[in-house]
């Protein structure tokens, strides 16, 4: 706590051995960074540029390309700052702001996926109504929802968190996530329930979503002659992949705050980084190797800065 100006410094204690391997982690986390914008924005703006692309799915791919970035920049700018920084430490209200981006971004993931999973169940399931449904205004009402939301719920358990008295200062993280709840003095029943109802809405709930319109994709295309299948498995694959990978790192987040004493420093560390590290690069080399359109387009810019 700094008395003089008021505020409440929290320690980041998840680094390992930060002082000794300062300048290889910042290296390798910026090369990372700048990985996930080049690559994220060079989907985005080939789906821009080419009005082929301009249809819901692929509206949907750039705007959950463009939550990648964001999801990103929550993390990894502070994180380059506490590798050349001698203490590793965090205003309490900027914590707060880190996690309320943070949960709230990984909510419009789940939200993003569930809109991608309705185009694509509609595409196939119903294609002749397709233009009707998926029309303009669908497109920009549930773009709108998925960054709405999450951040709406996330306001009132930061406003929540806000409000709890502080007892202990240090987080076995190298950014803020829920596990600053071990900082409150008491545990809140009132923010342990409305975590669980956040949870539902935004993940779990999306999840179930994904999972009864892909089931019912999957049963559509299997008694449809050959091209529906091959369009199912070339649209509907690349978004499945991305789920379950985003899924299961979610789930680590989830459950590490439970078995945080259990799990050795290093592990925790090499975990939370896949979080922020190996996701924000897989959707675009998903989506540009797996998406037939996408794929024909980045080939061709490449042959073009070849040639010039």
């Amino acid at each position: 706590m700094d008395e003089d100006l008021n505020v409440t410094y929290i320690t980041l204690g998840g680094h390992v051995e930060v002082h000794k391997y300062r300048y290889l982690y910042f290296v390798i986390m910026f090369t990372a960074y700048i990985l996930i914008i080049c690559c994220n924005s060079t989907i985005v703006y080939l789906i821009w540029i080419h009005k082929n692309l301009h249809e819901p799915m692929y509206i949907f791919i750039a705007a959950l390309l463009i939550n990648s970035v964001l999801y990103s920049t929550t993390i990894y700018p502070k994180l380059l700052i506490d590798f050349l920084s001698d203490k590793q430490v965090i205003s309490y209200s900027a914590c707060l702001f880190q996690y309320f981006l943070f949960y709230s971004l990984g909510g419009s993931e789940f939200l993003l996926l569930s809109a991608m999973s309705y185009d694509r169940y509609v595409s196939i399931c119903k294609p002749l109504q397709y233009p009707t449904i998926m029309r303009k205004t669908t497109v920009s009402v549930s773009l709108a929802l998925a960054w709405l939301v999450p951040a709406c719920q996330l306001v009132a358990s930061a406003i929540m968190s806000m409000k709890q008295k502080l007892c202990r200062f240090t987080l076995q993280v190298i950014f803020c996530n829920n596990s600053i709840y071990k900082l409150h003095c008491v545990t809140s029943r009132a923010i342990s329930i409305y975590g669980v109802f956040i949870l539902l809405n935004v993940a779990l709930c999306p999840m179930l979503f994904i999972l009864f319109t892909y089931t019912k994709i999957f049963t559509v295309s299997y008694r449809s002659c050959r091209e529906v299948r091959t369009k199912a498995a070339e649209t509907c694959l690349p978004h499945l992949l991305v789920l379950i990978n985003f899924s299961l790192l979610c789930t680590y987040d989830v459950i590490i705050v439970r078995l945080e004493s259990d799990i050795p420093k290093i592990a925790r560390l090499i975990m939370t980084l896949q979080l922020v590290l190996y996701h924000p690069l897989f959707n675009p080399i998903i989506y540009g190797l797996k998406m037939k359109e996408i794929s024909k387009h980045l080939k061709q810019l490449f042959r073009q800065y070849k040639m010039n």
